[in-house]
């Protein structure tokens, strides 16, 4: 499978999605930034791709949760990568188990790589990634990343309803715009399986 970043971003910010029941989605939405009774002492997980968290979330119909769109800095999100350790040890990149073992267990920042999804929640060939933030880094992300909170529960609703009643050219124009988002080799390849860049 290949690995890439596909994402909706700008020079200055990217947008990531999380799913959130309404105790913690209502008061970040009105406070624009995430406080009690989100937890600051837990990881938490920040994605990308809009249908992933579409596959996740079952268009937001788990838990009653609502979708929210996170735009973030891109100097924060970097950051994120740059100390990210991958969830699974590569002997390319970590050598033995042991090494890449306790790299994870320090870490500040997880990265996972998951099947991309559909507009109809299949799996694909293409990989998408997944950054874990730790309790030593949700602070930062919190107080000095984001740039602003959208609720995308309602176009949420709109295109499943949409998928519901059959119109499926009509939900994927509403999908929010996602392009590959650059990746330096030098700077990150330390950070993804061998094939990222393909």
């Amino acid at each position: 499978m290949n690995h890439s970043v596909r994402a909706n971003f700008n020079k200055n910010s990217i947008v990531i999605y999380q799913a959130f029941r309404p105790q913690i989605a209502l008061p970040a939405l009105q406070e624009q930034k995430f406080v009690a009774p989100f937890s600051f002492e837990r990881m938490t997980w920040i994605k990308p791709s809009f249908l992933w968290l579409m596959a996740r979330s079952g268009w937001g119909r788990k838990n009653n949760q609502h979708i929210l769109g996170i735009r973030i800095s891109r100097e924060g999100w970097e950051k994120a990568l740059q100390q990210g350790i991958l969830t699974t040890p590569q002997p390319q990149i970590y050598g033995s188990y042991d090494n890449w073992q306790q790299k994870f267990s320090k870490a500040k920042v997880h990265i996972q790589w998951d099947p991309e999804r559909n507009i109809f929640g299949k799996k694909s060939n293409l990989r998408s990634i997944q950054v874990g933030l730790s309790r030593f880094i949700i602070r930062e992300y919190v107080d000095d990343w984001i740039y602003e909170i959208i609720d995308y529960t309602p176009l949420t609703k709109k295109i499943y309803t949409l998928l519901q009643k059959g119109y499926t050219d009509k939900a994927k124009r509403l999908l929010p715009p996602e392009k590959p988002y650059p990746l330096c080799t030098k700077r990150h390849r330390n950070l993804f399986p061998k094939d990222a860049f393909s």
